[in-house]
């Protein structure tokens, strides 16, 4: 009996602790001072590339498609600011890639929503063939509306 009535306090407090807990990640999550506005990529995003083809980071110089700017499995124009030695792609280097990953969110046909924590790119050639031969992290299926299965075939995980 006595060690029943010690533990139903301890219980509420851990039940309290957990509430307040939630409660200050809200705060700090839904408060505009802290979360930073995701919109369109556009000129001058600078983007992280996710194949093999020798580049690390790209600047985006044109969206090939929007007046606003780039969103998932859109085109871009970019720059490359940093690569690796001896890859395919060189610095300073005017390529053409798909975005397959955005930090703004996408609506999907089923009501749900999709959006990635980093900006992400894959370099393609004027023809839409993926220089790299792998791509790195995960890519959303949608781009298969937007004809890159090539992408999605070399992706190792599909969200």
């Amino acid at each position: 009996m006595c060690s029943n009535h010690h533990m139903l306090p301890r219980l509420k407090m851990g039940f309290n602790f957990s509430g307040l807990l939630s409660t200050s990640h809200e705060i700090t999550c839904f408060n505009p001072l802290f979360q930073q506005q995701r919109t369109f990529i556009q000129m001058r995003t600078v983007l992280k590339v996710v194949d093999n083809s020798g580049a690390k980071k790209v600047m985006c110089i044109q969206a090939l498609k929007g007046k606003k700017g780039a969103r998932l499995g859109d085109t871009i124009v970019a720059s490359v600011k940093e690569a690796h030695p001896n890859g395919k792609v060189k610095k300073g280097k005017v390529v053409y890639g798909v975005v397959v990953r955005a930090a703004m969110q996408r609506g999907r046909c089923d009501g749900s929503e999709v959006k990635f924590d980093d900006n992400a790119v894959v370099l393609v050639d004027k023809q839409g063939q993926p220089i790299g031969t792998r791509v790195f992290g995960p890519v959303p299926h949608e781009l298969r509306k937007k004809k890159h299965v090539k992408i999605l075939t070399l992706a190792e995980h599909i969200a």
